[in-house]
């Protein structure tokens, strides 16, 4: 069957726009881009924008979570290895201007929401490869969020904080001695029971 010829338009407009705003937050360091200067660069129409994504901010946090979903989360190696760190370490250090712009700026708060709603499920899965049977779901979905919401916090102190150049080994490294002290409690601990 074919695809509608306005859906096709809609993607290919929305894909542009969302490429020209990471390029131009990246190459300007900044978030405080104008929705002309996108609309100009996406070689669409400042209604178009308005008409897809609303606002600024809307359209910046939607470049930032398919620029996630497109390279971070299709990495595909699993569990929760030196690679699969190392990985996201290594997305996070070339996107860093990006990243830093939006976690400074207006959609910082949005950022880190979206950003944690794709992750939860992926820290879901390394709850559950680390804890197997021994929690309940409610125990492994809170223990998922506090964990997106922990490595959130230490990869946003990482992009904003840390000198030039970032070192996505090293920190890999650093993140890899987290994960040994969880698998190291997941090793002995007992099972979490609801408190009482």
């Amino acid at each position: 069957m074919n695809e509608p010829v306005q859906d096709r338009r809609v993607r290919r407009s929305r894909a542009a726009l969302t490429r020209a705003a990471v390029a131009l937050v990246t190459e300007r360091g900044t978030a405080a881009i104008s929705i002309t200067d996108i609309a100009e660069a996406a070689d669409v129409s400042r209604p178009v924008v308005y008409q897809q994504f609303g606002d600024r901010d809307t359209l910046l946090l939607e470049a930032a979570l398919d620029l996630a979903r497109h390279e971070l989360l299709a990495d595909r190696t699993s569990g929760v290895g030196r690679d699969r760190a190392l990985a996201a370490a290594r997305h996070f250090a070339e996107h860093r201007v990006f990243y830093r712009a939006l976690l400074t700026g207006s959609c910082a708060f949005a950022l880190n929401k979206g950003l944690s709603g794709l992750l939860v499920p992926v820290n879901r899965q390394i709850v559950r490869q680390l804890y197997g049977s021994r929690l309940d779901e409610r125990a492994v979905d809170d223990l998922a969020t506090y964990l997106t919401g922990g490595a959130a916090a230490f990869i946003n102190t990482w992009l904003v904080e840390a000198e030039d150049p970032l070192d996505p080994e090293q920190f890999a490294d650093r993140l890899m001695r987290i994960m040994s002290v969880l698998i190291a409690g997941a090793a002995t601990s007992h099972d979490l029971e609801e408190p009482r």
